[in-house]
């Protein structure tokens, strides 16, 4: 073992200009993975996080919207049917729209508009400030991201544009809380009373909200939250009209979420098979040019193994050299991103990726060590 690591150091630090270059290769090969990983991970988010962070087990949605909450409108009638379910703690009417905030000379900042009802699922939990107080009333939370990019703080006024009919229409709220990141559709949300949200929503003929207004979906705590089937589909049995999921198959099934996750998928697999293809491809071609060297140790009575060793310890020191330069160009990419773009950063799929890097290294230089192993000594000292 001791020779194995003298013979890779010892080649490694005469040809360092090579080695290190190649390292170089695997830092890039590193930092795209993570990128891609990264931004998977920011993407799908960026669509889920309000609904994965939900205070509820249940969400229930008109059954002909085919879990698209954008089509599902549900009525004040069947959430007084909900309610009355047994087994059924607390329900929350959940409105959802997109409007923007004007930034004076910059582009309007799109977000997302959430209705809910104060003290009732669906509301966030107040980092800053406090909660909702009233059904209808000019006030609002709004998540962290809207803070950063807007500057606003607790006592504020916020100013959202919303178009009603063929007009812009402007409405001033003050800010009463802020909440922990909470988007949805990519966008970062601003939440409101649910009567407010009804006035405020984009719509095609100007009018006020109603006092009940409908709302797209309804999100409901359970007295047992361990029987979420049996609820979901007892409530499906006795409300007509509705189709009840979880929050994973919500969030799910929102638009675009399920074919992003695929192509992001896609795209680090390639990069992966790219990584092994570079790494193969290099150290075989390292290997041929060695090949002399190789017969030599061979005639001298070296045994395989020790040749194998060798070329293996060369390919783990490569890969761990180029995977650490990856990570920390990585980390300092990823602190001079601004929150508006959609990466973050998992401990947990960060990791992944750099032990599937390491563990590429030696899988792309399993035909260079097969390689060395086959070379005749009087061969390859042109003997033979």
């Amino acid at each position: 073992m001791f020779t194995a690591i003298h013979l890779a150091l010892k080649e490694i630090w005469r040809n360092r200009g090579r080695f290190l270059l190649f390292s170089l290769v695997v830092a890039l090969i590193t930092v795209l993975v993570l990128f891609v990983a990264a931004l998977g991970e920011g993407l799908g988010s960026g669509n889920r996080e309000y609904l994965e962070k939900l205070n509820a087990e249940l969400i229930a949605y008109e059954d002909t919207a085919r879990l698209s909450i954008a089509s599902s409108r549900i009525g004040c009638e069947k959430r007084r049917e909900i309610r009355r379910i047994e087994g059924v703690r607390e329900v929350g009417s959940i409105g959802f729209a997109s409007v923007s905030i004007p930034m004076g000379e910059d582009e309007p900042f799109d977000i997302s508009l959430i209705g809910v009802e104060p003290g009732k699922p669906g509301e966030p939990p107040v980092v800053t400030g406090q909660g909702l107080a009233r059904r209808s009333a000019d006030e609002a939370l709004i998540d962290r991201t809207v803070a950063l990019m807007t500057k606003l703080q607790v006592g504020d006024w916020l100013t959202l544009r919303s178009v009603q009919g063929n007009e812009d229409q402007f409405y001033d709220l003050e800010v009463i809380g802020i909440s922990d990141s909470r988007k949805y559709g990519l966008r970062p949300s601003v939440f409101v009373p649910i009567v407010t949200w009804d006035e405020i929503r984009p719509k095609a003929v100007k009018g006020p909200g109603e006092e009940d207004p409908a709302c797209n979906v309804v999100a409901m705590q359970l007295e047992n939250p361990t029987q979420l089937d049996p609820m979901r589909q007892l409530l499906q049995a006795r409300v007509s009209d509705i189709e009840a999921v979880d929050r994973k198959t919500a969030y799910e099934n929102t638009p675009g979420y399920s074919a992003q996750q695929s192509t992001l998928n896609t795209q680090n697999a390639f990069a992966l098979l790219i990584g092994v293809l570079v790494i193969g491809g290099f150290f075989q071609i390292q290997t041929l040019q060695k090949v002399p060297q190789i017969g030599m140790l061979k005639a001298i009575g070296t045994p395989n193994t020790i040749v194998a060793m060798a070329v293996l310890i060369q390919i783990v020191a490569v890969t761990l050299l180029g995977v650490a330069i990856g990570s920390l160009v990585t980390l300092g990419l990823a602190s001079a991103f601004p929150p508006t773009i959609p990466i973050v950063f998992e401990p947990q799929s960060g990791a992944m990726a750099v032990a599937t890097i390491l563990l590429m290294g030696p899988v792309g230089g399993l035909v260079s060590i097969r390689y060395s192993l086959r070379v005749e000594p009087l061969t390859a000292l042109g003997l033979g």
